[in-house]
């Protein structure tokens, strides 16, 4: 059956992606264990996870590359082994390697087009897409990481899905490689597809991702926004200028805050004070007649926070020292 490439409202198609109670077990391990979850449209859904967490096998189930060993998880409402034309549910970029290289990168989307029912000039058009118009007839085996990841994506692109998922998709990328493939994804989810990333950059997911699903260990550990993910850290600080350092810090902690104390502009002295919020600090220096030059928040990174908060799920960690 072809693909329909007329124009869409993805908006109206609302494809979703739903697990429930999925578990993958490879004899006695699960490495997928009791996972579920809702990835929606017109976000961008982050996916993290420690090394080992279950990501990729969690990926792969969705595809349907793997078989569950308990669970469910559909495309659409339904498992993905069921639609007729897979590349125009779902786009996935799982290994941007797993390309012929004796073949060109438009003899390769071609073959992926004529076994799917989409017409030839997608072709071209993802090329383009991509910006790999003007190397389209090279070998793929010459291409670098980064020219196979966008090589990857195209293909991703190719049946013009309602959702797609990307497996660390700025791998190779240079850093005006990592800003194109960033606005492409937040201009996918606009369009209201569902849009499912898996990366171990932090500083990327947290400039790109709206909504985060974390696990560890198979196990879900979040599903919320990212906003909110950060807030559960213990990270969340507020960075204080007085000209009366020791009797704020007393004041502060007198009060139930931890104080730390940091070196700011031109030598001040800055306090870093947890525990307390900015509105409960400036009612506690106007009570005790202390002057405030600077009050303001300072979050915990997205990195900080999944840090602490998969701390326990680590399986594999490196000791420092010799």
């Amino acid at each position: 059956m072809a693909c329909c490439r007329a124009e869409r409202d993805f908006r109206s198609v609302n494809a979703m992606i739903e697990a429930r109670g999925l578990t993958k077990r490879y004899g006695t391990t699960a490495a997928v264990n009791d996972l579920s979850f809702t990835i929606r449209p017109g976000v961008v859904t982050g996916f993290l996870g420690p090394n080992g967490a279950g990501k990729t096998t969690t990926m792969r189930l969705i595809l349907g590359l793997d078989r569950p060993s308990a669970g469910t998880v559909t495309v659409n409402g339904k498992p993905h082994r069921q639609s007729l034309t897979p590349m125009c549910d779902v786009g996935a970029l799982l290994d941007a390697r797993a390309v012929h290289g004796g073949r060109s990168a438009r003899n390769h989307l071609l073959c992926l087009a004529e076994t799917n029912g989409i017409p030839r000039r997608r072709v071209d058009e993802v090329l383009g897409i991509v910006g790999l118009a003007d190397t389209g007839r090279k070998r793929s085996r010459g291409f670098s990481l980064g020219m196979s990841q966008r090589l990857g994506i195209a293909g991703a692109l190719l049946g013009d899905p309602g959702i797609l998922m990307f497996d660390e998709p700025v791998n190779g990328l240079d850093p005006e490689g990592i800003r194109w493939i960033r606005t492409l994804m937040r201009s996918l989810a606009a369009q209201g597809r569902t849009v499912f990333v898996s990366s171990h950059l932090m500083s990327e997911m947290e400039n790109t991702a709206d909504h985060l699903i974390v696990i560890g260990r198979g196990r879900l550990i979040a599903d919320c926004g990212m906003a909110e993910f950060i807030a559960r850290s213990s990270g969340h600080t507020v960075l204080v200028r007085t000209p009366e350092p020791d009797a704020m810090a007393r004041a502060a902690a007198a009060a139930g805050g931890q104080v730390a104390r940091a070196t700011g502009p031109q030598g001040a002295v800055e306090l870093e004070i947890s525990g307390l919020t900015e509105e409960r600090i400036g009612d506690i220096a106007f009570a005790n007649g202390i002057r405030l030059h600077h009050v303001s928040p300072s979050r915990a990174s997205l990195e900080q926070a999944f840090m602490e908060l998969t701390a326990d799920s680590v399986e594999y960690r490196a000791r420092t020292g010799a």
